[in-house]
């Protein structure tokens, strides 16, 4: 009797083996791509061409046109795909069998998302825009060549440099740092599928060694009313002036202002240049250095195509040899905006911006005028704003500065 209960539990147990086995193959985990079952579908990835249109990419394998202008209809307004950009991705999803029939389309403009279309069965189309997450970093070092340079080499996101020029846009010369001149930045990465970088979205703090100088850049909302956000320093003092330190984000400059200044051209005869030019790539955006008025929008044989903005009755500006005016007279523009693009009209050799500013009248040089200061915050709110950033400095000023020998 004993025998037969043992013989029978070893059956019971077997089959439960059995069982769990045909359990754990069927719990086999499916991956899934655009909503396809991988294992069931054949996925083909491809780049768009010159020429290419979604009609002429979709006939080439085999889809009717009457087909594709229906679904076209069908999803109008959820995709567009009337302009496929050169070298972008895309997928082809096919039916694994042997009509190997096409099922869906899948565009992608940017890493940020793509858009979707499915033709067969229930036709409809989809933009997705994947879900970003968002990590602090920090970054620092010494400049040998440039900014973009110093960033690149260390492996880090070389658009911090745009954004810590439009932060010390009133304050440090971009165009004239130095060898030696040492930075650190605590800023937020955005990043899609965890390690595909689409961005920066904040620059929190910074610090740049700048001719012996050290000057404190903290991210601090001055008005919670109206929401607004500026770059403080170390003193609670506004980074923002009445006038950015260039017209052009990014260039050289080629000439300084010089009252004898001789000229091969003209016979090596002292030719006075009252202004300011700022070598840059022909299209480069031109933008105003402070609010004001549009006062003239024109054209001269020297001057070539010009604007002049006056921005109160003792400053003036001019920026001269455009390609194109973005502006019109009469039209108020705030520090900042685009008025129109380096050229080479009127007189001169190279794509430049001639940069021309006057105070009371005189045509000056505006690198040695002491310029208005933007309004400082209220003497309360600074006590504020010491204890708010002080976790903020005390994290950036531990920030060890790299070297090319650290790195």
């Amino acid at each position: 009797m004993k025998s037969k209960i043992l013989i029978t539990a070893l059956l019971i147990l077997l089959s439960s083996c059995s069982n769990y086995d045909v359990e754990k193959e069927n719990q086999k985990t499916v991956e899934y791509k655009y909503g396809y079952n991988k294992d069931q579908y054949i996925f083909q990835e491809k780049k768009i061409k010159a020429g290419d249109t979604f009609g002429d990419i979709l006939e080439d394998v085999g889809v009717d046109y009457p087909e594709i202008f229906e679904a076209l209809q069908t999803t109008k307004g959820n995709v567009d795909f009337k302009k496929l950009q050169i070298g972008k991705p895309y997928t082809l999803i096919f039916s694994k069998d042997s009509l190997k029939t096409l099922k869906a389309f899948v565009y992608h403009p940017t890493v940020e998302g793509y858009s979707f279309i499915q033709l067969r069965d229930s036709v409809f189309g989809k933009t997705i825009v994947k879900p970003k997450t968002y990590k602090e970093r920090e970054a620092s070092g010494v400049i040998d060549n440039s900014l973009y340079v110093t960033l690149d080499e260390q492996n880090m996101n070389p658009l911090l440099t745009y954004y810590l020029s439009d932060i010390y846009a009133w304050t440090i010369d971009f165009f004239r740092l130095e060898k030696g001149d040492k930075f650190k930045v605590i800023y937020t990465e955005s990043f899609v599928d965890d390690t595909i970088s689409v961005g920066i979205s904040r620059v929190k703090a910074a610090y740049f060694l700048h001719r012996g100088k050290e000057q404190y850049a903290f991210e601090y909302e001055t008005d919670s009313i109206k929401g607004i956000v500026e770059y403080l320093d170390q003193d609670a003092k506004a980074l923002r002036r009445a006038f950015l330190q260039s017209p052009i984000k990014f260039g050289g400059i080629s000439s300084r202002y010089n009252l004898r200044r001789r000229i091969a051209y003209y016979g090596n005869r002292i030719r006075p240049h009252k202004g300011t030019d700022f070598s840059a790539p022909v299209g480069t955006a031109i933008l105003s250095t402070a609010n004001g008025t549009v006062v003239k929008s024109s054209y001269t044989r020297a001057n070539g195509r010009y604007v002049t903005v006056k921005h109160n009755n003792t400053y003036s500006t001019q920026y001269l040899h455009m390609r194109k005016s973005n502006v019109r007279v009469g039209q108020q523009i705030e520090q900042g905006d685009v008025i129109g693009w380096v050229g080479m009209t009127g007189n001169t050799s190279g794509p430049h911006v001639c940069y021309r500013f006057w105070k009371n009248g005189l045509q000056v040089d505006p690198f040695k005028q002491k310029l208005p200061e933007a309004k400082p915050i209220s003497e309360s709110l600074k006590k504020q704003y010491f204890r708010d950033i002080s976790l903020t400095r005390s994290t950036l000023d531990s920030i060890k500065i790299k070297t090319k020998s650290s790195i």
